[in-house]
Parts: structure tokens; C-alpha cells; sequence
């Protein structure tokens, strides 16, 4: 059976928020994803108020409590910071290993359950991961700032090693048919 992803918060950039005559902020998208036993969220954020991920978890009929995992796509404050939010049962699968109540184990490319595929794609950051899951309408990667969002300029000014992005971001072309970008909304794989 495949697994669903599901975008909880769609993110948001500072000249996003420009633009728009709001108060310059910026935050990351959140995704849901759930295989099998997994309830999970991806990048769980910076937000204006925590209030924000709980009300959107109860329009799918979650609470913090169901939550089972949160993947982390790497190590920017504004991918992590409301991890602190769920309990302590909850697994926290980053690049540095999965920890939950103390580390458990080493993380590594490959499977990680029968939906799930951990890739590693630095460039952006050292330690960014992108989850590959398997979903009824193809596979979509979650991506972190692999992708900022979609036709957002080739050029990252926050890139660790940007030869290396490049490289990532071929990866998840070739592997992946929808895109969860880091600061936006789902988009399709030409």
C-alpha cells in the first residue's frame, strides 16, 4: 500500500512576504507523511505562533500527541525550531541518526520503511536529506532547500557547496515526480 504526503503549511519566503505588504518573515513548508504505522512531519518549522501546525494537524484530525516522527531536511532553524513541540516518543530522523529518547541508530541512504527512501542531497547545507516517498500518484521527494521553490533562481546565496547542489538536485529530478520544496507549494517533475 503506498503512502500519502500531504502539505500542511505551504512556506513562505521574506521577499515573499515583501511583496505582499506583510511583515517580512520567512518559513519552511510542513508536510504530513503517514506509511503505514508512520504519522510523520517533514520540516516542522518556524512559524508566527505553534498554534498554526496544531490547527492545521486538527483539519486532518491529528494532534501533536498522534504525531510518530518529524524528518528533518537539514539543520536551518527554520526547518526544526517547533520540533520541540512533540513528545518525547516521537522519532526524529535527521541526518546525524534517529533519535528518540536518546540516539538510537545511524542513518544511511536507502530504505527507510516500505514507502519511505532517505536520500542524502547536500549543496545547500552538509547534511540535507531529501525523503523519497512512494504515493498512489507517483513518488514525491520532500526536499528541504534542495529546491527553495519551484523556478526559484538556480543561484542559492545560502549554499554550502553549490557544484554540489547541482548534483543534488539532478538526483531528485531523476528520481522524483512531484517536488516539496523548501518555501512553496508542490510542484510536477518535467
Amino acid at each position: 500500500m503506498a503512502a500519502e504526503v500531504k502539505i500542511l503549511i505551504e512556506g513562505w519566503l521574506h521577499k515573499d512576504c515583501h511583496l505582499a505588504g506583510k511583515e517580512p518573515t520567512t518559513a519552511a513548508t510542513i508536510s504530513l507523511i503517514k506509511d503505514g504505522d508512520i504519522i510523520g512531519i517533514v520540516d516542522p518549522g518556524e512559524l508566527p505562533s505553534q498554534q498554526m501546525l496544531i490547527d492545521a494537524l486538527a483539519r486532518e484530525n491529528l494532534k501533536v500527541i498522534d504525531i510518530t516522527h518529524i524528518f528533518i531536511t537539514h539543520s536551518h532553524i527554520d526547518h526544526y525550531r517547533n520540533a520541540g513541540m512533540f513528545p518525547e516518543t516521537t522519532r526524529i530522523v535527521e541526518f546525524f541518526g534517529e533519535w528518540q529518547e536518546g540516539r538510537d541508530r545511524d542513518i544511511e541512504n536507502g530504505k527507510y520503511s516500505d514507502n519511505i527512501e532517505i536520500v542524502k542531497t547536500p549543496g545547500h547545507n552538509r547534511d540535507a536529506l531529501t525523503f523519497l516517498v512512494q504515493t498512489t500518484s507517483g513518488k514525491v521527494a520532500v526536499v528541504g532547500d534542495v529546491f527553495w521553490k519551484e523556478n526559484y533562481p538556480e543561484n542559492d546565496p545560502y549554499a554550502t557547496d553549490m557544484p554540489e547542489l547541482i548534483e543534488s538536485r539532478k538526483k531528485v529530478l531523476e528520481l522524483a515526480d512531484y517536488i516539496i520544496p523548501g518555501h512553496g507549494g508542490m510542484f510536477k517533475v518535467n
